[in-house]
């Protein structure tokens, strides 16, 4: 089989998006030019990659390996320009962070001093949810993810570096705003406005008041914790939320923060990469950098810690 890298290149993007006008935009080239490149890879294979089912492009089942392959020779070329740089120092290159919504608070002051340290550097990064990062991760998309604890069973590396308290909030004018060491009892029949199923948050919520034998009850579900503060702040429930995400509401004054028995919650912040993958020197330096400097990012008011 006589294939070129650049033919595995555009068949690779244009099976990750199927479609060759995308992946002609991905790559800055036209779309007969991504036809010709793939109609080549087709006639050395022997097969068709590609078929038409109406007005949607599908995959082959040699197209379904074919990608498989195209894939990991991606990774192992990214490998290979990461042992060069590492050669070479941490003076340029590529870095592709994927982090929970709820860590942005942070990581994006994080991020900002990482790349004035190394100015050479281009960072790609992605802010979304746990479902995404996990999908992210069992495709080894990104160098490194920041997010809570990663579900048992991936096939990852982490390690925790932060302490991630989660915190009870109510409005300003709710009538335990301004009560002391309140039992956990007390919020049997309060509503809460919460995260949507699969979140991190929620489950470690849901595992909180089910071994305190405490009924949880769920008003409104959310999908960012900017619409659950917000919700809160307009009396739709109470919340519960990572002290992390507060800053600008504790210092403002517009949510209480409850003091409740047991709480906070205390989970971790981690960071997480794809088991067996050999990270460039840039990706080394960032890891080491969120070890051992993350916490003097994070900005609460004194009182609130």
């Amino acid at each position: 089989m006589n294939v070129t890298l650049r033919q595995l290149q555009v068949f690779e993007a244009a099976a990750r998006h199927l479609s060759y006008t995308n992946a002609a935009k991905e790559l800055y080239l036209s779309q007969p030019g991504v036809s010709i490149q793939i109609k080549q890879l087709e006639e050395s294979i022997g097969l068709s990659l590609f078929e038409q089912v109406g007005k949607k492009m599908h995959l082959t089942t040699a197209g379904r390996e074919m990608f498989v392959y195209s894939k990991s020779i991606g990774h192992l070329l990214e490998e290979a320009d990461g042992v060069i740089e590492e050669l070479k120092g941490v003076r340029s290159g590529r870095l592709a962070i994927s982090i929970a919504t709820t860590a942005s608070h942070f990581t994006t002051r994080l991020l900002a001093a990482f790349a004035q340290r190394y100015e050479g550097v281009t960072i790609s990064l992605d802010i979304t949810n746990r479902e995404s990062l996990h999908q992210q991760l069992a495709e080894n998309q990104p160098d490194l993810v920041i997010m809570g604890q990663p579900s048992k069973g991936m096939d990852v590396e982490s390690e925790a570096f932060m302490l991630n308290p989660l915190v009870m909030i109510a409005p300003t004018n709710h009538p335990l705003a301004k009560k002391k060491s309140l039992a956990l009892d007390k919020f049997q029949n309060e509503h809460f406005v919460v995260r949507e199923c699969g979140s991190g948050t929620r489950d470690a919520i849901e595992r909180f008041f089910k071994y305190h034998e405490i009924c949880f009850q769920t008003g409104i579900e959310m999908t960012s914790n900017e619409a659950i503060k917000q919700a809160v702040e307009a009396g739709l429930g109470l919340g519960i939320v990572s002290l992390h995400t507060l800053e600008l509401e504790l210092e403002t004054e517009r949510i209480a923060l409850l003091d409740v028995v047991g709480f906070p919650i205390e989970r971790h912040w981690f960071i997480v990469q794809r088991s067996g993958k050999r990270l460039s020197p840039v990706a080394q330096a960032f890891r080491q950098f969120v070890l051992t400097e993350a916490k003097r990012f994070v900005r609460l008011p004194i009182d609130s810690n």
